[in-house]
């Protein structure tokens, strides 16, 4: 498996199709489906990125990418907003915040695949994920669009 990608999203349709999209492409992707349990489960799995969702119930993306960056052991662990939370300056906001990253929903496969590629560049040895096990790149044939139309904000905005 490749680099270790933690997934914080509530939306369980989004949080599936992250997971498998990374998966796919090489990584080694963990689920975290309630913001509250995703510094405790960051510590446990030293991610080498953490994939975020901004709008969540019971403690906010911002509020969480801001407790991330004040912890020793999280501190340097890039972070990747993802959101349909979209309003002029919200960009700003979050990564004023400490997000390194930052792509809205709804999101395209290959602009959101390249982003963790190069967030993921600059961390640990700054290799590629494992391409052995990796599924090839989707490709305007390839499904890669079925993936883009339901990985949208569904009924949950955030």
């Amino acid at each position: 498996m490749g680099q270790k990608i933690l997934i914080v999203e509530d939306n369980e349709l989004n949080l599936k199709l992250f997971c498998d999209l990374l998966r796919a492409h090489g990584y080694a992707a963990e689920p975290v489906r309630d913001g509250r349990e995703a510094i405790a489960r960051a510590r446990d799995f030293a991610p080498d990125l953490v994939v975020m969702d901004i709008q969540m119930p019971h403690v906010s993306g911002l509020e969480l990418i801001e407790q991330m960056k004040m912890d020793g052991e999280l501190m340097t662990t890039p972070i990747m907003a993802v959101t349909a939370y979209a309003a002029k300056g919200d960009e700003e906001r979050i990564r004023d915040a400490g997000a390194e990253g930052y792509v809205s929903k709804p999101i395209s496969v290959l602009k959101f695949v390249e982003a963790v590629r190069e967030l993921l560049a600059g961390t640990t040895d700054g290799q590629a994920p494992d391409k052995e096990n990796a599924a090839p790149e989707p490709d305007a044939g390839s499904g890669g669009e079925a993936v883009e139309s339901k990985l949208d904000s569904g009924s949950n905005p955030g």
